[in-house]
């Protein structure tokens, strides 16, 4: 999809344009759309052709355009996605999930466009945040957040100095930061090979930018749009970017939503918990999708497609 200021977003679907609800997953911060493959695999074999399922990579990750490190910001994110939804589910009913950043994007979304939430069925918030995280130690007390701020430009200067094949064969600072600060336990190798691969992707511009504008994230205003939508919040014990307590905030500030912390895991719920997050979602999705088909039907619902509109 073009976006309004001429970048092109890589986008997949899944299901039947003319399915009886859309489900959208807005992945995390130096991933991209992969962030959601377990889920789409779960819901596909749930529902079938009864759901659609979108997926995306954000503006400056995975296979879309590259972007500034000024034009790194959550609002932007958010109004990509609101343009998706017109263009990819313009009626019917939604299901909405966001990690990480994704989640972010989601807030800002009920800021801008109010008039998707009045089809708004079901809300994810994984891993995520409504604001404060200048204050967050990531585990990492007694360093200060001077140090701290140095981690994802310590990952951009390596995006400018090394190439990408360079990084891949010696990716020990990335890998470090992404098993120490991202995962809990247990973990699975190739879901570590996933996001490190993610991360080497990511231009400096897109690491360093959106950090930047997550220490500014401040939409706890948004939460009381989300009540009357049956809500789930859902973080790791040992998350250190978005901890439990930034949970607890979302799930009081929206009425009626409900809170799960999975024991030992980190941040990368949908990998890492990935049952968790797939029964989540299916059960939002439940009381709206169609019956899955059996045998072939089934499988060829599994196929993805590529959108590509102007």
């Amino acid at each position: 999809m073009r976006t309004r200021d001429s970048l092109w977003l890589d986008v997949t679907t899944y299901g039947p344009d003319d399915a009886p609800v859309t489900v959208f997953l807005a992945h995390c911060w130096t991933l991209n759309q992969q962030d959601w493959q377990y889920q789409v695999r779960d819901l596909l074999a749930e529902h079938g052709h009864g759901i659609r399922i979108v997926t995306w990579d954000h503006r400056g990750h995975g296979g879309s355009s590259d972007v500034t490190r000024a034009g790194a910001r959550i609002e932007l994110l958010a109004r990509d996605w609101g343009d998706l939804v017109d263009h990819l589910a313009p009626t019917g009913p939604l299901v909405l999930a966001g990690h990480s950043i994704g989640g972010m994007a989601l807030l800002e979304l009920a800021e801008q466009r109010p008039d998707l939430l009045e089809r708004v069925v079901g809300v994810a918030l994984v891993s995520t945040s409504s604001g404060d995280l200048d204050t967050v130690t990531l585990g990492l007390p007694d360093v200060g957040p001077l140090v701290r701020s140095q981690i994802p430009r310590m990952l951009a200067l390596r995006s400018m100095t090394l190439s990408r094949r360079a990084r891949r064969r010696a990716p020990i600072t990335e890998r470090l930061v992404m098993r120490t600060l991202l995962f809990g336990t247990p973990v699975r190798l190739g879901d570590i090979a996933l996001a490190v691969e993610g991360l080497i992707s990511c231009p400096g511009a897109t690491v360093v930018g959106y950090y930047e504008d997550c220490l500014r994230h401040d939409r706890a205003t948004a939460l009381q749009r989300f009540a009357g939508i049956p809500t789930h919040v859902l973080v790791g014990s040992r998350d250190v970017l978005t901890p439990p307590a930034h949970a607890r905030v979302l799930a009081e500030g929206i009425p009626g939503a409900t809170l799960t912390v999975a024991p030992g895991a980190g941040h990368m719920l949908p990998l890492e918990r990935d049952a968790l997050v797939s029964a989540t979602l299916v059960g939002l999705l439940r009381p709206y999708a169609g019956h899955a088909l059996p045998g072939d039907a089934a499988a060829a619902a599994s196929a993805p497609s590529r959108d590509v509109a102007s």
